[in-house]
């Protein structure tokens, strides 16, 4: 065998190397049991409301990093193949913030809707105004749940098994799964779901909200 394809055996060895070492480095898993969720929307089809530039970083590369480490947490626990809610509920530490974060994202990016916006109907619309009254109502206490959460964290609208509404706060990555709720509808108010289109302006971004909620898939939740 010559020098050249002695070099040429060395130079592949090298990059099948190097591409496992970056494969490691990234975050990604031999087995990846969480995939990233895939939107039912395209990537710009919620402007104004939330920019193509936000998606692409909120979901493309947010997500996507809380996926990653999710992966890389579980394996060899006794979570490995676990249910996410399951983790969330179980879990602590960067585990749990990382799990709470793609529960967070995923019920968060598939509850919005280009054609949405409006009211709910149906039989969460009658438990929202058994609740507080009217939608309005209950829009203005969520509003003012978002914009009063100190720091970074989420403002749910959640149900117990009884069917009775509730609104939390949550900081960080948690979830109302953890006190035994069902989470219906989330607006995340860390600083990286609206700082590229609203800067410090987090109320603006909570009122934009309001026009793509996809009060259907919302209504589902709460069956």
């Amino acid at each position: 065998m010559n020098l050249l394809k002695y070099s040429r055996i060395a130079l592949i060895l090298s990059l099948g190397f190097l591409s496992v070492s970056l494969n490691k480095t990234y975050g990604q898993t031999v087995t990846e049991r969480f995939k990233i969720i895939q939107l039912p929307y395209a990537t710009d089809a919620l402007e104004p409301v939330i920019s193509k530039e936000t998606i692409d970083y909120h979901y493309g590369k947010h997500l996507q990093g809380y996926v990653n480490n999710l992966n890389k947490l579980i394996a060899g626990t006794k979570f490995e193949n676990a249910p996410l809610e399951i983790i969330v509920t179980e879990s602590d530490g960067s585990l749990f913030n990382n799990a709470g974060q793609t529960l967070n994202h995923n019920l968060y990016f598939t509850q919005f809707s280009p054609e949405g916006g409006g009211k709910p109907v149906g039989k969460l619309a009658d438990a929202i105004n058994k609740k507080w009254g009217s939608f309005e109502n209950f829009q203005k206490a969520f509003t003012d749940a978002g914009n009063g959460l100190f720091g970074s964290g989420w403002v749910w609208l959640a149900k117990d098994k009884k069917g009775d509404l509730f609104i939390t706060q949550e900081i960080n990555g948690s979830n109302p799964i953890v006190k035994g709720l069902t989470p219906l509808l989330g607006f995340d108010v860390w600083e990286h779901a609206y700082y590229i289109d609203y800067r410090n302006n987090r109320a603006g971004h909570i009122n934009a909200l309001w026009d793509i909620i996809d009060w259907e898939t919302v209504n589902q939740r709460y069956q």
